[in-house]
């Protein structure tokens, strides 16, 4: 007997589609679905349920009707691969160049959820293909919403991972300005000012906020800092990956450096312009490789880097930078030392340190946090001196450092919020050519 004869006995097809639904089942952990072994068997053996009601069985000769095996052809499309976006592979676009040179604007990516476990879907009432708008409104429903629930991943987040998770601040969004970050709107303009401005406001689950991508350079239970613009865990310098970059002021002998050149250094010239009184450019952003070029160019004179000492330069302030406060003199280049919160790890609260948790505490673990006329710290009605962390914390920071919004801005970023990790870059294109000379040849099908 044949392999196509053994497979096609329908025993062995229904033995093999149950074993593959019982390992799914146990995977996602809820039991209540072995009833669908009960669909299963139906489907193969006692086909009592037209299931595919839409579909219509031919008879010998009866001529095929286009629109519904169109019909009947899509719905298939839409259940497989929804079932693959919520547990397997989700594609993602690039949508700035806060990662060049790692990942660029335009990078049409598959991202693997199985690394760290798939999110059981919290808003699941949502149109097919959509994450969070369709056709300018909302497109999902929170009639049902469950709570966050992970399953089991081949590995957990690891320092120096590229990662896609829910942006933290995205849980309330500005109307007209759906891209920017209504906390930092509220911080330097007001509330008040904020929601008469750029609202109203548009409030979204977490697995409905918009989705980022950036280095994690430190995971729980690690101290970080940043010095001149280089990350610092534990003490030590972090490997200086071949993306990253810095932002230079290149300065010249009085001449232009050839524009082909920088095209062949791979400097983004978007915006880039030559400052005759410096003489040079200004805001130039090189990775050390780049840098190890522009300088061996003749009419280099000098190249560094941009740092941002304390207090900020514009537009960053101290109301932009985490933690928000004066208390901190920290800057995008000089940043901490900061401890990254662990699940069950307890910390002491003060009046000094509330800055750093005080969202972690309210939002996203859920508490009524407040702080009493005489600078008591208040927790779900009870005076709390310490705080026991309910979930890990991440820190996130993009691989072009002077042209990131990360956690250098917002935070930390909750294992809740977390995604997956990019796994293969399938298409690349460029926005400012057109075909096919935008297209990113050397990408397809490189992995990240």
């Amino acid at each position: 007997m044949s392999l196509r004869e053994i497979y096609h006995n329908k025993w062995v097809r229904m033995g093999f589609w149950a074993t593959l639904y019982l390992l799914w089942v146990i995977w996602l952990g809820n039991y209540w679905w072995l009833f669908g072994l009960v669909v299963v068997f139906d489907l193969f053996i006692t086909k009592k349920v037209k299931w595919a009601f839409w579909k219509k069985e031919y008879k010998e000769g009866e001529k095929h009707n286009v629109w519904l095996d169109w019909l009947d052809a899509i719905i298939f499309a839409v259940v497989v691969v929804t079932f693959i976006n919520i547990f397997f592979f989700q594609a993602f676009k690039i949508p700035s160049s806060s990662m060049e040179s790692t990942l660029f604007t335009g990078d049409h990516l598959f991202v693997s959820k199985v690394t760290y476990g798939p999110k059981v879907p919290e808003t699941p009432l949502t149109i097919p293909f959509t994450h969070n708008v369709f056709f300018g409104k909302e497109s999902y429903s929170t009639l049902i919403h469950n709570d966050y629930r992970r399953l089991k991943g081949l590995r957990e987040v690891r320092r120096g991972d590229c990662v896609v998770f829910n942006f933290p601040h995205g849980d309330t969004v500005l109307t007209r300005y759906p891209s920017e970050d209504y906390y930092n709107w509220v911080r330097n303009a007001g509330r008040e000012f904020t929601i008469a401005t750029a609202g109203p406001l548009k409030v979204r689950p977490v697995d409905k906020e918009d989705h980022y991508v950036k280095r994690c350079v430190a995971v729980p239970g690690d101290s970080l800092e940043v010095r001149d613009g280089f990350v610092y865990i534990n003490g030590e310098q972090q490997q200086v990956y071949p993306g990253i970059q810095l932002a230079y002021t290149v300065v010249t002998n009085g001449q232009r450096i050839n524009s082909l050149t920088l095209e062949k250094i791979g400097v983004d010239q978007d915006g880039l312009m030559y400052d005759e009184q410096l003489p040079g450019y200004r805001g130039m952003t090189l990775t050390a490789a780049m840098l190890k070029e522009i300088t061996a160019c003749p009419a280099v004179v000098s190249a560094e880097p941009e740092l941002d000492v304390y207090p900020p330069d514009y537009p960053d302030s101290y109301l932009s930078i985490f933690p928000f406060t004066e208390d901190y003199k920290w800057t995008r280049d000089f940043f901490g030392p900061l401890w990254i919160p662990k699940k069950g790890e307890t910390v002491a609260l003060t009046a000094e340190n509330l800055p750093l948790y005080s969202r972690i505490i309210s939002s996203y673990e859920g508490h009524d946090l407040k702080v009493d006329d005489e600078g008591r710290i208040i927790i779900d009605g009870k005076e709390a001196s310490s705080y026991t962390f309910g979930q890990d914390y991440y820190f996130m920071m993009g691989d072009n450092r002077h042209n990131s919004l990360d956690s250098r801005y917002w935070g930390f970023v909750p294992e809740s919020h977390i995604v997956g990790r990019p796994a293969l870059v399938w298409l690349s294109t460029m926005a400012n050519k057109s075909f096919p000379a935008n297209i990113r040849w050397g990408r397809f099908f490189k992995f990240v």
